[in-house]
This record gives structure tokens, sequence and C-alpha cells, in this order.
């Protein structure tokens, strides 16, 4: 399970340091791709499989599922962490979500995302000045 939010830092050569707390999960294999929000989704190995499972098992007449299927898996790259939990992002990716310098590392339960530190922040900003707890209601929540 994935939770919290961390700062790291990506390197010339885009390493970036996995959390420890999440390197167990990810151990024997991750995806990278694109996310929704200009940012980048870490899917541990199964967690993709699954994903890929119930992708394939829609229709490739429905547009949507074609655009998603360019957005997610045209972008993915599969990775192993090396031995000091580092992946290496390739630039495209890094372009894409605008990580450069600090990264911000979310938990989602079931995934990872990377952010820029100037985009978590506006999404963050987003998130706490919203108030509407009936958006919730479904969840039990």
């Amino acid at each position: 399970m994935f939770l919290g939010e961390y700062t790291h830092t990506i390197d010339d050569k885009g390493r970036i340091t996995i959390p420890a707390k999440f390197r167990g999960e990810l151990a024997a294999g991750l995806v990278v791709t694109r996310g929704f929000d200009q940012n980048l989704m870490v899917f541990p190995f199964q967690e993709w499989e699954s994903l890929a499972t119930k992708v394939a098992q829609r229709p490739l007449g429905d547009e949507s599922v074609r655009a998603f299927r360019r957005r997610v898996f045209s972008g993915a790259v599969d990775l192993e962490p090396d031995r000091q939990g580092r992946i290496i992002v390739p630039q495209y990716l890094r372009e894409f979500a605008g990580i450069d310098g600090e990264v911000i590392i979310t938990g989602m339960f079931n995934y990872i995302e990377l952010w820029s530190a100037d985009a978590w922040q506006t999404v963050r900003e987003s998130i706490e000045d919203n108030n509407d707890a009936r958006r919730w209601e479904d969840l039990g929540v």
C-alpha cells in the first residue's frame, strides 16, 4: 500500500530515488506512464497487469478506449529499481510532467504519482481549498 507524500530530487541522468517505504512493493518491477494531470503514474507490475487486462477487454471500436490506450500504453516504460532504490525516468516522461530538480512522490494506495513541485503545489492548494464533503458521501465518509 502506497501512502504519504515525499520530496526527492531527480539527478542529471533522470534518476529518482523511490522512498524506502515503497521499495518492497516495487522490487519485482514497475511501470511508469503518463498521468492524467500533467504528472506520472508508477504502478507495481502486478497492478499494471491488472489494469492492462481490464483495458484489453474494452472494445477497440470505442474512441475513448483507443484514446486511453494511446495515452497510457504508448508512454509506458517498464523498469526495475537499482540497488539504491532508484529508477531512471526517460526524458520524454520528465518533459511531459515538467519534472526537473525537485520531485514530489505521492502514494495513491495502489500506485504512486510523480509530480513537479510547482504542479503538486497547485493540486494541493486545490484539494485543501475544496471543503465540499458532500462529494464523498457515496464513499460513506
